[in-house]
């Protein structure tokens, strides 16, 4: 996996570098004091999510050479109120974050590969990350500080 650096530009617009020589911006929409130059953080996060469904599905089918021709992943995310929650197993008094998803799949395929496709789409890398314990701490590399 790559390293992300992100640097400031002008107002609240980011450039993130990236893999070998990528870059891209990241705004926030002109209502939250941005310029809508780029894609805020959030749907990045959700941008995450949807791509890594929809690489981890297509990925099975190939190995089953299943006829997958195109997989849809849509996404929502909202802030609710824990104590609101329904699917929280404990009840609490912040916030908890909530992704709505669909994934759809087209392509000549029966209801039982469409049924393990959607078992599959719950499997992939970055949903099991969102699910688990993550833990952000400092990076030991002295060189990052001094881009």
């Amino acid at each position: 996996m790559s390293d992300v650096t992100v640097i400031s530009l002008t107002n609240l617009r980011n450039e993130v570098r990236y893999g070998a020589g990528h870059v891209l911006i990241t705004d926030e929409p002109l209502p939250m004091g941005g310029e809508d130059a780029g894609p805020d953080p959030y749907t990045l996060l959700l941008a995450a999510l949807g791509s890594c469904i929809s690489m981890t599905t297509i990925l099975y089918a190939r190995r089953k050479a299943w006829p997958v021709e195109r997989v849809t992943v849509r996404l929502r995310q909202q802030r609710i109120h824990g104590e609101d929650c329904q699917e929280c197993e404990q009840k609490t008094d912040g916030f908890v974050h909530r992704i709505e998803r669909s994934v759809s799949f087209q392509g000549a395929l029966t209801e039982e590969q469409l049924t393990r496709l959607q078992e599959i789409a719950h499997k992939c890398p970055v949903q099991k990350t969102l699910t688990s314990p993550i833990i952000v701490t400092e990076m030991k590399d002295e060189s990052v500080g001094g881009i």
